[in-house]
């Protein structure tokens, strides 16, 4: 990682780290990007450099690319299904350590806040994505059996997170994560 792109994630990351902060004591709706910008010690441009909207430094991730990878690297003879459940359930848990609080306001955000779930359905879609161009060789385009896989792992992981902020991240995500795949094994098998 180079000095540019390695400036970049840090000033990503304190954006965050202040909107969280931010929207956490004062609500959503009455921070501005300009007051985000300013506690990170950047300029609003700086700000719409890295994300194009106040709904962004919520709603964009970095995990999608890091699934694509781990389920790319399960063997392909593995069940579809259980390739994307390797790939959440490994890289869920060192996330859920290091950034559990910030997980969860994260999500509460975007299921209590009416701007945020309007456009939580990009998020999946993103996640979806992720999982069909794992599971699809490259150059390929993904199957009908494959889309619908995705979309139900979607779905699973989107239930289990749903569950947790609604019950005031009482459970362990992972915990949850882990019964929403049992769940969707058991109703619908493993292959495609």
């Amino acid at each position: 990682m180079d000095g540019r792109t390695s400036r970049g994630a840090r000033t990503r990351e304190a954006l965050r780290r202040t909107a969280f902060r931010l929207f956490l004591a004062e609500g959503y709706e009455k921070v501005t990007v300009a007051r985000i910008a300013a506690g990170a010690g950047v300029s609003h441009m700086t700000f719409f450099r890295h994300f194009p909207t106040k709904e962004d430094v919520v709603l964009r991730d970095e995990y999608d690319p890091m699934l694509e990878e781990l389920i790319r690297a399960r063997p392909v003879d593995h069940p579809p299904m259980e390739r994307i459940r390797h790939a959440v359930t490994t890289a869920l848990p060192a996330v859920y350590r290091q950034e559990r609080e910030a997980l969860y306001l994260r999500s509460r955000l975007i299921l209590r806040t009416p701007a945020l779930r309007a456009r939580m359905g990009e998020s999946a879609v993103s996640s979806c994505l992720a999982f069909e161009r794992g599971l699809t060789p490259p150059g390929e385009n993904p199957t009908p059996a494959v889309r619908v896989i995705a979309a139900a792992c979607t779905a699973a992981l989107t239930t289990a997170i749903t569950l947790w902020v609604e019950e005031g991240g009482q459970s362990e995500l992972p915990d949850l994560v882990e019964d929403a795949f049992d769940a969707l094994l058991t109703a619908g098998g493993g292959t495609p």
